[in-house]
């Protein structure tokens, strides 16, 4: 024996179809909302005004507050999935600048 569930003119297989496709649709949708919001939120975290700011001190010669704005940079880095090559990038600027302090810091020294 069928079972014929008939409401207000449709049956049961046009019933499931449309909820299939309204779950399908609002899937669909959450995912792409979740995407941008994902994208938008990495875009809103790139460092790249303390970049900038920290390279504004090394070209003025504060080395010590370049440092300081790129090693907050790498914290941020490792807190998001950041690209590496803009990681590795300011890790060699930090070995260098940590060089240029201590070399300044030697010639300091041996003038006195």
């Amino acid at each position: 024996m069928l079972y014929n569930y008939h409401i207000d003119g449709l049956n049961k297989t046009t019933i499931m179809l449309y909820l299939f496709i309204s779950l399908s649709i609002i899937t669909a949708v959450l995912l792409v909302i979740a995407s941008v919001r994902a994208f938008n939120h990495r875009k809103s975290l790139m460092p790249v005004g303390l970049y900038a700011q920290a390279l504004r001190d090394e070209n003025s010669g504060r080395y010590e507050e370049a440092i300081t704005g790129y090693e907050v940079i790498l914290t941020q880095c490792s807190r998001i999935r950041f690209q590496r090559a803009f990681k590795n990038k300011i890790i060699r600027k930090v070995k260098l600048l940590h060089s240029i302090v201590n070399y300044n810091n030697s010639f300091k020294a041996g003038r006195r």
